[in-house]
């Protein structure tokens, strides 16, 4: 058996090789990695630390592990590498394109997006904007972090409740951008003294995280001329911002990937990284 943990900064995020199938597990991130933090985080997955093979680690402070645990080789694969092969990973259905350049954003608590060329693996640009973002407005905005609550408030609402969209502020067409494209957001905010309802806030709060990171993504794909791009993270478990990302590509004319269980993709790369037998 093989294993990968990514020491995120919300989420500690496992999966293991057993027997030919990958199983993933996530928890809420708690501190330093520990040998016995590792082992309770195995365990989770009823995967024992002394049963594998081998452990690949990435992510947080995953340096601060010794190079084995009990009996078993503990691999360190940099973020920045465990991002990259994570996404080549998930970007083709048998995830050995290791040829077609790829750009791949990894959407957690913050954004980076990395550039995967073959085995070169490089940090092209990021924002501070992400989930960290979307949870900490929500407790503002909308008083809660409940994840599964403010992405069924943001499916319900709409976004130019509290967003100014282009037929708002212009006369005519911008491009091919639509009527009901955001031109500012919360935007609207500003202009009447009644608040939007919460399902509104929720969708315009869920538009402009979402926003952001796929035009970062967008534009840093034409910089690095990069075709392809795939996102990564646990932002995309929320239908409502693969919503927004979907509809930003779709205005932009660049397709952003969105494979299943994109959330595990950095503990993904880490393993076929990290793994001396699947290299």
């Amino acid at each position: 058996m093989h294993a990968a943990i990514d020491f995120g900064i919300s989420n500690t995020d496992a999966v293991a090789l057993v027997n030919g199938e990958l199983q993933r597990w996530t928890r809420v991130a708690q501190g330093a990695p520990t040998h016995e933090s590792v082992r309770q985080i195995l365990g989770h997955g009823s995967i024992d630390l002394d049963q594998l093979s081998s452990l690949a680690v990435t992510g947080g402070q995953h340096r601060t592990l010794p190079a084995i645990l009990g009996g078993t080789a503990v691999h360190a694969v940099p973020e920045v590498t465990a991002i990259g092969r994570g996404g080549q990973a998930l970007a083709t259905p048998d995830g050995d394109d290791l040829v077609t350049p790829l750009l791949v954003v990894s959407a957690g608590s913050g954004t980076a997006v990395i550039s995967a060329r073959g085995e070169a693996y490089a940090h092209i640009t990021g924002t501070g904007v992400g989930g960290g973002t979307l949870l900490g407005l929500s407790r503002l905005l909308l008083g809660t972090t409940d994840v599964a609550l403010i992405d069924t408030m943001a499916m319900r609402g709409d976004p130019n409740g509290a967003d100014l969209a282009l037929r708002d502020v212009v006369s005519g067409p911008i491009g091919s951008l639509p009527p009901d494209a955001t031109a500012v957001n919360f935007g609207r905010l500003a202009r009447v003294a009644t608040p939007p309802n919460p399902d509104d806030l929720a969708a315009a709060l869920m538009t402009l995280v979402g926003q952001v990171i796929a035009i970062t993504a967008i534009n840093a794909a034409r910089a690095e001329r990069i075709e392809r791009v795939v996102m990564i993270g646990h932002m995309t478990d929320m239908p409502s911002f693969r919503r927004v990302i979907d509809q930003v590509g779709e205005y932009y004319g660049m397709r952003v990937l969105l494979p299943a269980h994109a959330g595990f993709g950095t503990a993904i790369g880490a393993l076929m990284h990290g793994t001396p037998a699947l290299r």
